[in-house]
């Protein structure tokens, strides 16, 4: 559980308290996913270089999650009764932030200090340092396991919260992943869901190529868990996918959503690898903001 600094809410504000599968439409999301992008350019650039490629991969889902299917309540990261949130993949903790500010974890002038000395706000996710961190992460390969703990303990304790862990496809490599794979379906975990954000990509290369995962929804269902492949790009299908996984009780589910590392940003998308972590100023910022700018719908 992440230690809250910043100020809770009154918890009997009840208007504070976001439900599951809020009322949204897929266009709206598809938008603050653009927007998210556009974020990302910004906190980055306050700092010397950070994670571009792979956090621009994964904007519509965590959009998704935080505008329309986590239970939290706005102001009070550290509510007990909240879904939590896992980012296996923790270099991309950039593109959690502006979610968090939004929320009212902590204040917009936050993103100010992202990469420079003392910031509470890390280039990778430090549940010590930053409201709404439900646990740090930067060695892949561990959060799902993690993840797996925090949903026997819900049942344990009768909560209905649900846990959600985003991987990498290079997450996958790591042997870890593969027991609590094989842990969760023997343990019937059905509030748990993982998210692979399968953008074919890697720090040392194609994913593919360094060490095969495919196919991945195979994989995961001879361990016995319930697998649903989509666009991850698309909001409406991950919507879906996310109403699906709570209709499994006593099985844990995968959603595998593909995508493209450097979504938005032709030179990111035809480079990913050497996009990974970067330093983008100048003309390069202005025509990477320009792209996404035109990209709306």
């Amino acid at each position: 559980m992440s230690q809250s600094r910043a100020k809770p809410a009154d918890n009997n504000s009840a208007h504070n308290e976001l439900p599951r599968l809020r009322p949204i439409a897929a266009g709206a999301l598809q938008e603050r996913a653009r927007q998210l992008r556009l974020d990302i350019l910004d906190v980055i650039s306050h700092a010397p270089m950070g994670h571009f490629s792979s956090s621009l991969s994964c904007a519509e889902i965590l959009v998704t999650l935080y505008h329309h299917v986590l239970r939290l309540r706005k102001g009070d990261p550290g509510w007990e009764d909240r879904d939590r949130f896992l980012l296996g993949k923790g270099h991309v903790a950039v593109a959690l932030w502006p979610l968090f500010a939004e929320l009212e974890f902590f204040p917009q002038s936050w993103l100010q200090t992202f990469g420079q000395l003392g910031s509470r706000l890390t280039d990778h996710p430090d549940m010590h340092r930053a409201p709404g961190v439900d646990f740090s992460s930067g060695s892949l390969g561990h959060n799902l396991s993690v993840g797996l703990g925090m949903a026997l303990a819900a049942r344990r304790r009768g909560k209905d919260h649900r846990i959600y862990v985003l991987l990498g496809d290079g997450e996958i490599h790591e042997g870890q992943v593969w027991e609590a794979v094989m842990a969760a379906a023997h343990y019937k975990a059905g509030n748990l869901v993982a998210i692979v954000d399968a953008n074919g990509s890697c720090a040392d290369g194609p994913t593919q190529s360094v060490m095969g995962i495919e196919p991945l929804t195979d994989r995961f269902s001879s361990f016995g868990w319930h697998c649903i492949e989509v666009d991850g790009h698309d909001s409406g299908a991950l919507m879906r996918a996310f109403a699906e996984a709570m209709q499994f009780a006593e099985q844990p589910v995968c959603v595998v959503a593909r995508t493209l590392k450097g979504k938005g940003i032709s030179f990111m998308e035809e480079s990913p690898r050497e996009w990974h972590l970067g330093a983008l100023n100048g003309a390069d910022l202005e025509r990477a903001r320009s792209e996404i700018r035109e990209a709306k719908q």
